[in-house]
């Protein structure tokens, strides 16, 4: 997107300075400003690459030698290399097509994490049981979907905003809501209930889904060597999460 002849991408400044100088969820702030394509980085692909969730935390060795720990991120941010699922030609120029419709780091989408991409463990099947999204009080009727990762000394809460459409299921009090009585914005994650259909007071919201994960190209160029990659080295593609 660019605006009088200006990239916006110039605007923003790198990700780390800003973080240190205002945080986080400033910096996602100003990422909601860029485009998003509703669209899924190809699935064979992502199914290989390699990645996870980075977090970001301050350890300051004391005199006694103890440590001092700082969390200076709330939320995890993910970063994943798509490179790594390359394995053809074919494939390097499905990545090299994608990139260039995208423009390259300046517009997000969407990517499947190869194994976190449900509302349930995997392995396990997908119920309209799985994560607590709210309770009712009788008048709220929208909610959003989020995902909680927990163990008997914490839990940590990711708010879910791209399910894949068709895939979420509710329960209302632990019985399943009929699909005519909700509807979900696959752009937000946010589920609405119809008139008539709102959460009484004190029932539990329940949901099922699959997701995606926004991303963006975290890199300005693709280097191609097709004698380097016939002798087996794969260029590096880096993807990292933003705030849609």
């Amino acid at each position: 997107m660019q605006a009088h002849g200006v990239c916006l991408k110039a605007e923003v400044p790198d990700f780390d300075t800003a973080a240190d100088a205002i945080g986080v969820a400033e910096i996602f702030q100003w990422e909601r400003a860029m485009s998003f394509h509703e669209v899924r980085f190809p699935l064979r692909l992502s199914l290989s690459v390699s990645g996870g969730p980075e977090r970001r935390v301050d350890i300051v060795n004391l005199s006694n030698g103890r440590e001092a720990r700082n969390r200076r991120w709330r939320d995890a941010r993910r970063r994943y290399d798509a490179g790594s699922g390359v394995r053809s030609v074919a494939d390097l120029y499905a990545v090299l097509e994608f990139f260039e419709a995208r423009g390259g780091s300046l517009h997000g989408f969407r990517f499947r994490d190869p194994v976190d991409f449900s509302s349930s463990a995997p392995g396990d099947p997908m119920t309209g049981l799985d994560q607590l999204i709210g309770v009712g009080d009788g008048e709220t009727a929208a909610f959003q979907l989020a995902k909680r990762y927990s163990d008997a000394a914490a839990s940590h809460r990711r708010v879910i905003n791209k399910p894949i459409d068709g895939t979420v299921c509710l329960t209302l009090g632990g019985v399943p809501v009929a699909d005519g009585a909700f509807v979900v914005d696959a752009t937000t994650g946010i589920v609405e209930f119809a008139e008539g259909y709102v959460p009484a007071e004190g029932v539990e919201i329940r949901a099922g889904y699959e997701f995606d994960v926004p991303v963006r190209f975290d890199i300005d160029r693709i280097d191609l060597n097709l004698e380097a990659f016939r002798a087996g080295r794969i260029p590096s593609i880096p993807l990292i999460e933003i705030a849609p």
